[in-house]
């Protein structure tokens, strides 16, 4: 047995805490809420699972800064009045082994499903564009400023919560196409205003987020950001948009930024893109990661489809300090463990070679939730599964859960 894998060496972040290792349990779209759109007993099984599987910290899926904008049904929301138990019993059961848990804040602004309704905001009244599967999303309409305020306000309590309920920090979602992303995107920001036209006034709304969050919490609250490397679409944020970003938020408080890339309409995440240029099966943002991480001042982490020790270890040899795996953990939550103790393990889900990535990404997404929601339950991941028919369940069960979220919302209004 050989335990002398940098991976498991202590990282120590800026504001002074401490990483048990190198490992980051990325974020994946759980939908595991329960009615009042909290975390209960599936969310605490499944964190559980990963802490004592020897991750070294954990990010959770979206955490909703605003009850009327939901990524997702089934989605958690932490604002003002929310009560607090659920989320002290969901940090301590992801602590239980001395790791550490971050939640992933967000706010989807455009990318709200039509069917989920609520409120479909975002930078301009511009939809995403899916083809012939656009109308599956709602239509936005452009943000008034005191809307934008109070989304600002509403990342920075939700920081406040989540520091009250135990958690070490959190990630600000500003990747993937969601709200924050919106705003750094030519193709989404055609504002005129403050917080449209140049990168500078594009990045305007994350850098208040940002300033927000770090105003409102302890100095050793861990504070970082998710970041698209690239939108992977002609005419949207580029490589070197990002970089300039980095540059700007690194002196901002912030203990790491996450790159990932892609979203609704180029999954790139999924390994997808859509303005024709290719990405790695495997460590799809790497290249760049580690480019960025020769002159960031901040630590770099770097998500996207990693699976094997290997290249684990590689990423840590390019330069960029922290490794993020999401659904190779999905898969076998014990996979941290098995790289410590040299356990071979390559294992994946059916690819489905279908020409919509549309239909592919919902149907790679509904394959990982399938394993999340066993894990949950304590039963061991299944990875012999058809993806066509594994996407149909899916559909079915989470349309009963926007059901269930559209009868909280009448509920709620009352």
């Amino acid at each position: 047995m050989s335990f002398s894998s940098p991976l498991f060496s202590e990282f120590r972040l800026p504001n002074g805490v401490t990483l048990p290792n190198r490992i980051v349990k990325a974020a994946m779209e759980e939908n595991l809420s329960n009615p009042n759109l909290e975390p209960d007993k599936a969310l605490w099984n499944l964190y559980e699972a990963w802490a004592h599987g020897g991750v070294g910290t954990m990010i959770t899926g979206n955490v909703m800064v605003d009850h009327r904008a939901m990524t997702g049904p089934g989605g958690v929301v932490l604002e003002e009045d929310t009560p607090l138990e659920g989320f002290r019993l969901w940090s301590s059961k992801a602590k239980v082994a001395g790791g550490k848990i971050i939640m992933q804040i967000n706010h989807p602004g455009r990318q709200v499903l039509a069917k989920l309704g609520g409120e479909v905001w975002a930078p301009s009244a511009v939809p995403v564009d899916l083809g012939n599967f656009s109308k599956l999303l709602g239509k936005p309409r452009a943000m008034t400023e005191s809307e934008i305020y109070e989304t600002i306000q509403r990342f920075a309590k939700t920081s406040q919560l989540a520091e009250e309920s135990g958690f070490d920090g959190v990630e600000i979602h500003a990747a993937h196409g969601y709200l924050i992303s919106q705003f750094l995107s030519p193709i989404a920001n055609q504002r005129k205003d403050v917080w449209g036209g140049s990168l500078e006034n594009r990045s305007r709304f994350l850098i208040e987020v940002i300033k927000a969050v770090r105003q409102i919490v302890k100095p050793n609250f861990i504070v970082s950001v998710k970041l698209n490397s690239a939108d992977f679409q002609k005419g949207g944020f580029q490589f070197q948009d990002a970089k300039e970003v980095i540059s700007n938020i690194q002196t901002l408080g912030v203990d790491f930024i996450e790159l990932s890339g892609g979203n609704y309409e180029a999954p790139a995440m999924q390994g997808e893109s859509r303005d024709g240029s290719t990405i790695s099966r495997e460590a799809y943002f790497l290249e760049f990661a580690s480019e960025v991480a020769k002159t960031a001042t901040v630590p770099i982490l770097v998500t996207g489809g990693i699976r094997r020790k290997q290249i684990a270890e590689s990423v840590l040899e390019s330069g960029v300090p922290l490794v993020g795996i999401a659904t190779a953990l999905a898969l076998n939550p014990n996979l941290p463990n098995h790289w410590k103790t040299n356990v071979p393990w390559d294992t994946r889900l059916p690819d489905p070679n279908w020409k919509s990535k549309t239909l592919k990404g919902l149907a790679n997404m509904a394959m990982v939730r399938y394993q999340l929601n066993r894990l949950s339950e304590n039963k061991q991941p299944q990875f012999n599964v058809s993806p066509i028919m594994r996407l149909v369940i899916d559909q079915i069960r989470l349309a009963r859960l926007t059901k269930r979220y559209q009868n909280w919302i009448r509920n709620h209004s009352k």
